[in-house]
């Protein structure tokens, strides 16, 4: 018993080893990204919050106060759009021409689906009223049971079967 309780003691030892080597970093968009990789070589070392050794960056989320009011300070730092600014590259393009295509299919998907429960609603509703004909001919209709035998329908058995075939006209048949 004791063998089992320091494997698991080991277990939860390691998995919270394994838990701390995360990193975590602001993406260009500004979102918190976490991951066991580091972050790409694009992204800024200010923006990089934890990595793996447990070591956490804090972020200022105002800008410092050098003394400067706030239009001195922007101007003093140069345009907004510096290097922190979104690239506009091939990759967003292909993304958004995958995400397009990814639409298009599952468009497609569900018009083809649409169209197969149509014909089967279709075929179930001809079915129906065929079965209702037959039903109203007053024709004596024989059915098998369940222990494989033929037996004719008496009057309570006719009625239930045209009550459950006019539902599934009422249903199929719009």
């Amino acid at each position: 018993m004791k063998l089992i309780q320091k494997i698991l003691v080991m277990a939860v030892c390691l998995l919270s080893m394994a838990a701390s080597a995360q990193w975590q970093w602001i993406d260009k968009d500004g979102r918190k990204v976490f991951s066991d990789r580091a972050p790409p070589s694009d992204i800024l070392e200010k923006n990089i919050l934890k990595r793996p050794g447990g070591s956490v960056t804090t972020v200022p989320s105002t800008p410092v106060s050098t003394g400067m009011d706030a239009s001195s300070a922007t101007t003093a730092s140069g345009p907004q759009g510096g290097a922190s600014a979104p690239k506009s590259s091939g990759v967003d393009k292909e993304l958004a021409e995958k995400k397009k295509k990814a639409e298009e299919a599952e468009l497609a998907k569900r018009k083809a689906e649409e169209e197969r429960i149509l014909k089967a609603r279709i075929e179930n509703c001809a079915r129906a009223k065929q079965s209702k004909a037959t039903f109203d001919s007053g024709v004596r209709v024989s059915r098998t049971n369940e222990k494989g035998e033929r037996e004719v329908m008496d009057e309570a058995a006719r009625a239930a079967e045209t009550k459950r075939i006019q539902a599934i006209i009422d249903s199929d048949c719009k």
